[in-house]
């Protein structure tokens, strides 16, 4: 079978540049192909244009995604790296690309004074809806180089879910620790009233997100025994409570039910408040994902559920 690619979206912006640069690291981390593409426009576009115009932006769209190619290999010399100018639309293209990647890789895109805040239209819409998983390059540098050694898991779900599978294998091959966390917070009708809470108002919440983790994670407990697990339940909204712990994190993981709407297919708010304000990457794994984690497809790897955050 052949191995999928990692996949790196460019369009000539610095932002896309860390992107191709991370997603060098996660090729070789994975012994994966990274493939950057630079999509150009709609297909046949421009057929009304001078034949100089069309050369001079196919020049333009080769030398862009050519520099990004170059930046990979030298970051990651043992690398195998692609390069290629797509026609079409950036999301509809990235999109089909999607289907046969291991990942898809993007970088954040801001503008004016709230640079770093506002998701680029592109980064958006591949993350929304791409049938694989997609990390949104964003943060510090120290999230950026992987500095923590550390890997953040939002977990939302009682159930196994494909985000869990992917934290637990992402984490085996990095060698690095897994946090797994779950906000929580007592509705009111939980409180002080309840019998099992009985003097204690907020025990019985923290006992039940306690469990929930647990029933998470523990399959791949069983089938990650190497991996270092740190399981916490923090009060607060989950939101919250990941973006302050993104900080001391170099990838974020989160899964996702896509909610269709007459709007489209919108993340959900905690997915969306990451890839707009979290300190490091953030990966997004989609219900639909074929395999848990690992991009290269294990024969052992079942196929995965979904976890809704």
């Amino acid at each position: 079978m052949t191995k999928p690619s990692v996949v790196a979206g460019v369009d000539g912006s610095d932002t896309a540049l860390r992107a191709v640069t991370w997603a060098a690291d996660e090729a070789a981390v994975h012994g994966l192909p990274l493939r950057v593409v630079y999509v150009s426009g709609r297909a046949g576009d421009g057929s009304a244009a001078r034949a100089a115009r069309r050369s001079s932006q196919r020049a333009r769209a080769e030398n862009i995604v050519e520099t990004a190619a170059e930046r990979a290999r030298r970051h990651r010399p043992q690398a195998e790296v692609s390069a290629e100018v797509l026609p079409g639309d950036p999301a509809s293209v990235l999109l089909r690309e999607g289907r046969d990647a291991g990942m898809l890789i993007v970088g954040e895109r801001g503008t004016g004074a709230v640079a770093g805040l506002l998701l680029g239209s592109v980064s958006s819409a591949v993350t929304a809806s791409a049938p694989c998983p997609v990390v949104v390059v964003r943060g510090d540098e120290a999230g950026v180089e992987a500095a923590h050694g550390r890997i953040l898991l939002g977990v939302a779900e009682p159930e196994e879910g494909p985000a869990v599978r992917f934290a637990f294998y992402e984490t085996a091959v990095r060698d690095c620790v897994l946090d797994a966390v779950h906000a929580w917070r007592c509705p009111p009708g939980d409180r002080a009233d309840h019998p099992r809470a009985a003097g204690e108002p907020h025990l019985y919440c923290k006992e039940r997100a306690a469990t929930l983790i647990d029933h998470a994670v523990a399959r791949c407990v069983r089938d990650h025994p190497a991996v270092r697990l740190r399981s916490a339940v923090v009060e607060g909204t989950p939101a919250e409570v990941l973006v302050r712990r993104s900080a001391a994190a170099d990838l974020i993981v989160v899964g996702t039910h896509r909610r269709r709407t007459r709007l489209g297919s919108p993340l959900g708010r905690v997915t969306r408040s990451l890839l707009h304000r979290a300190d490091c990457p953030v990966a997004v794994i989609p219900p639909e994902a074929r395999r848990a984690g690992n991009p290269s497809h294990p024969p052992s790897s079942a196929a995965w559920s979904g976890t809704n955050v």
